[in-house]
């Protein structure tokens, strides 16, 4: 009986239909986890390459010649870093075309960063609304496979004469397990979607604070010198 109810032989066992679901969840659960990983290790780096530009940040270093080294190291920069260079190249552009006019230097530092801001959260939230499709659709999708199994399961029974535990258990159990497939793919999307959503918060956050506090510096810098000159 242990052998006979056995996971490996009541997957074999299953219809095609069951068979095929059971498939599609494996396979869903497989690049979930692939896509968990990827989006761990990724968030990981931006947060400390966010803390490292940071601190470079206050560490008193010229706001050009932290512009010239975000532009020479280009795409090994962090998103926080991008953001900085989007904000201070509006800003010595406008300058460079002689306009003066605080408010219009500000507005349009505030609106490249704030473009540049939404480019990086929209990369850095790619792939979570996967994990929150397969963490929503997979039980259901494991509990068709169940239902069609034990739709199969009663359709083989109907032809015997006398119905016992013994014969309804394997058919009954082989459809179950694609609920608990489906269970095993969901729960982990759920939790890491959950977490992978107030990481993005706390980031979002910091670097909305990031823009605030760099625009302040850069209005003090044009009250200080409002002459067209670099700062």
């Amino acid at each position: 009986m242990n052998q006979d109810l056995s996971i490996l032989h009541l997957v074999l066992n299953a219809s095609i239909v069951v068979k095929a679901v059971m498939l599609l969840l494996l396979i869903v659960s497989i690049t979930s986890w692939a896509s968990i990983f990827g989006k761990l290790f990724s968030l990981k780096k931006v947060k400390r390459q966010n803390e490292a530009f940071e601190k470079e940040f206050w560490s008193g270093t010229s706001l050009n010649d932290l512009f010239n080294i975000a532009s020479q190291r280009n795409r090994e920069t962090g998103p926080m870093e991008r953001i900085f260079a989007s904000g201070m190249r509006e800003f010595q552009k406008l300058r460079e075309r002689r306009v003066n006019d605080v408010a219009t230097l500000m507005d349009g530092a505030r609106r490249a960063m704030r473009a540049s801001y939404q480019r990086e959260m929209d990369i850095l939230e790619s792939n979570l609304s996967f994990l929150a499709s397969v963490g929503s659709v997979s039980p259901y999708v494991g509990l068709f496979g169940t239902v069609w199994g034990i739709m199969h399961a009663f359709t083989g029974l109907a032809s015997l004469q006398q119905v016992t535990l013994a014969t309804v258990a394997p058919g009954i159990a082989e459809a179950l397990v694609a609920t608990a497939i489906g269970l095993f793919a969901a729960i982990p999307a759920v939790v890491a979607y959950n977490r992978f959503a107030r990481e993005l918060d706390r980031i979002a956050i910091y670097q909305e604070t990031f823009i605030e506090e760099f625009s302040n510096i850069l209005q003090r810098n044009v009250s200080a010198q409002p002459a067209p000159a670099r700062i």
